[in-house]
């Protein structure tokens, strides 16, 4: 992955763990701005995926505890409890309007898809104990190919690789949390996203705040890495803060663990692996909702295919939607997604 002067909104790592985790139901929504427009940093890179995440399965955050009954004889005075905050429902990226079904294309014209995806990427991309290619995009793939009923390959490369290997005609489409921009726009072609990396702000537990406002954080401290889209979220958005840059994730959630800043900021899918595994100590819990203005955390992920190929894009996207409307991409999610970053 090119490292760009502004790093995507996901910060790429090579030490996060697979997720595997049961969940009965889920939410299906979609992002939503958590705050105003702001002027746009530079472009973002061309990679999304999560930063670091623990390397015990994570475990779902505990609900906050419900509000005391209130008391079978009035006392004299008494103090209303707080009410309780309840826990969010697991959601479930998605980018599929019902009202808006793709019209199904001529799928006879394909033989086969050999898609690319990427070496060692987990829990997206990884080499399972079988020797083959294994990770939630390499499922999602071969969903794709059951559903539109045609063979398919998948072919593991350096990510650096992935785009040029796609332009000689070694592949034909790229499944790699590959994040949409206009600076791969002009290389390749993408479908519909069917993902997207918010951002997010996480606190430590007895400093929770249900919602966060530009002005809720005046003079507080806030650590974000530096060099990245989500310092320059905060610097354009959050003025008022105190921001305090590190150099990776080891450092910035360090020190909100020491209590050397109030709140962190940063890729809502590494941040939920660790606020929820054994890394974190069960110290610390997200604060508000997620952010995700696509200027600075980008458009979302899409499988990308060579330019003028629309065939196999239509496809894909009708697949997808199919997929969707049928229940199996939010089985597919919640099994390597147990905690949600929404």
């Amino acid at each position: 992955m090119p490292v760009p002067s502004i790093q995507p909104f996901a910060v790429r790592s090579r030490q996060l763990c697979l997720a595997v985790g049961m969940t009965a139901a889920a939410l299906l929504v979609s992002g939503r701005p958590a705050a105003a427009q702001a002027p746009a940093p530079q472009p973002p890179g061309a990679k999304t995926a999560p930063a670091p995440a623990p390397t015990a399965k994570p475990a779902p955050a505990p609900a906050a505890p419900a509000a005391p009954p209130a008391a079978a004889a009035p006392p004299a005075q008494t103090t209303p409890s707080k009410p309780a905050v309840e826990a969010a429902p697991q959601a479930v990226p998605g980018f599929w309007d019902p009202r808006r079904r793709p019209e199904r294309p001529d799928l006879s014209r394909l033989t086969v898809i050999r898609f690319l995806t990427e070496t060692d990427y987990p829990p997206f991309n990884f080499t399972g104990p079988d020797g083959n290619p294994a990770g939630f995009n390499v499922d999602l793939a071969r969903a794709l190919c059951d559903e539109i009923k045609v063979t398919c390959t998948i072919q593991m490369r350096r990510f650096e690789t992935l785009v040029d290997a796609l332009a000689t005609n070694r592949g034909d489409a790229i499944i790699a949390s590959m994040a949409v921009t206009p600076q791969l726009r002009a290389r390749v072609d993408f479908t519909d996203p069917y993902y997207r990396a918010p951002a997010r702000f996480v606190s430590r537990r007895d400093n929770v705040l249900p919602e966060i406002r530009p002005e809720y954080l005046e003079g507080k401290k806030v650590g974000v890495i530096g060099g990245t889209s989500h310092e320059a979220y905060l610097k354009a958005m959050f003025t008022d803060a105190e921001i305090h840059a590190y150099p990776d994730n080891d450092a910035l959630r360090a020190a909100l663990r020491r209590g050397e800043v109030d709140f962190i900021f940063g890729d809502a899918i590494s941040l939920a692996f660790w606020v929820n595994g054994t890394d974190s100590a069960e110290c610390c819990a997200f604060s508000g909702g997620p952010f995700v203005e696509s200027r600075y955390f980008g458009e979302g992920v899409g499988i990308a295919v060579r330019k003028g190929n629309d065939l196999l894009r239509q496809s894909l996207n009708w697949a997808l939607f199919r997929i969707w409307e049928k229940g199996r991409f939010t089985d597919l999610w919640l099994r390597y997604f147990s905690i949600s970053p929404f």
